[in-house]
């Protein structure tokens, strides 16, 4: 705890000085600064004719900062040596793995309140860097993306900056993840871009709506043994997360097909739940279905998917009904979110 509240302090005091230098295409672990801002800019760029893009993965940037190379930039602004001799302590401090002490020989420490901003100081050297060259580059953290007006150019740049990172940052890119491609193919933040009539939008990568629809396969398990009220809270507590960080997105028709599955994964839970034929039959029948129709769908030894899917349970567990007991809709947050 002693520790935290000494680099927290650190942090408030080197933060303004810092702020001052660093970039305004930076905008990670910053005041004032998120990841939709960022994908605004990339929009900015998109829009005026920067359609190429090459996005550069450090690999393992947080674990591998040369602390040699931090420490001398970090002495060009810090005149005090005791600082720098602190927060030298702090990256030499090497951390517990298994109850197993680890020496720390380059890397920054992560979770701390010093961690983010000793990154944005070192990457801070790339993006003067790209300033000095003029390139057109929106970065967060270590998350960085420099647009072209032609494919040649962002392979030009891709490759110079991969050496001006190796030989002077003295940090790894992954060669294997630096893609050079048209910004329609390229996943960012989680985003996909696209250009309509002249102007850049923003969509879902293929990659973010496979994990979405994985996540609500783990939240609507139907061996998970929650109950109602568990499941209502965990669900809504995902899609307003989810929701409120991609509401950038045009994705109206992606969620109304989002919607009708995950209804269909929600009314397979519940029918489950029932478990008795005898509380299938009184549910129906409390659900508005006549008594000669409940009692041989309360019977049926189809499987809980197949049975989901059939008009009588779509009636006796409509849309409508869903919403009353709490059960989130996409579609309607992605609109109220929008109307805001």
């Amino acid at each position: 705890m002693v520790d935290r509240v000494i680099q927290q302090s650190i942090s408030q005091i080197l933060s303004p000085i810092y702020e001052r230098q660093f970039s305004d295409n930076s905008f990670g672990f910053r005041p004032h600064r998120s990841c939709h801002k960022a994908l605004r800019r990339a929009q900015d760029y998109i829009t005026d004719g920067y359609k190429y893009c090459a996005s550069l993965d450090l690999e393992r940037f947080f674990d591998t900062v040369n602390h040699s190379k931090l420490i001398e930039v970090l002495s060009r602004t810090i005149r005090d040596r005791r600082v720098i001799a602190l927060i030298h302590k702090y990256l030499t401090a090497g951390v517990m793995v298994r109850q197993n002490y680890e020496e720390s020989t380059e890397g920054v420490p992560q979770g701390g309140p010093l961690g983010p901003l000793l990154a944005n100081i070192m990457l801070n050297e790339l993006d003067k860097e790209l300033i000095r060259r003029g390139h057109k580059f929106i970065r967060y953290a270590d998350d960085c993306m420099i647009l072209c007006r032609s494919k040649r150019a962002a392979e030009r740049v891709r490759d110079s900056i991969t050496i001006f990172i190796e030989s002077k940052l003295h940090l790894k890119v992954n060669r294997d993840k630096t893609e050079v491609d048209y910004v329609s193919r390229l996943k960012y933040l989680g985003y996909s871009f696209y250009v309509m009539n002249g102007k850049c939008r923003l969509r879902l990568h293929a990659k973010t709506v496979a994990k979405m629809k994985a996540k609500f396969k783990e939240l609507t398990s139907r061996s998970n043994g929650w109950g109602y009220a568990k499941l209502k809270f965990k669900l809504n507590q995902f899609v307003h997360g989810w929701m409120n960080y991609f509401k950038l997105a045009d994705m109206h028709n992606l969620l109304i097909e989002t919607d009708k599955w995950l209804r269909h994964r929600l009314r397979s839970y519940i029918w489950k739940c029932w478990k008795k034929v005898s509380t299938k039959f009184k549910n129906l029948m409390k659900c508005g279905i006549d008594k000669w129709r409940a009692w041989p769908w309360a019977n049926t030894r189809g499987g809980y998917w197949n049975t989901a899917e059939s008009p009588i349970l779509q009636s006796a567990i409509s849309n409508e009904i869903l919403k009353r007991q709490g059960y989130p809709c996409l579609v309607d947050l992605y609109v109220k979110l929008h109307q805001n």
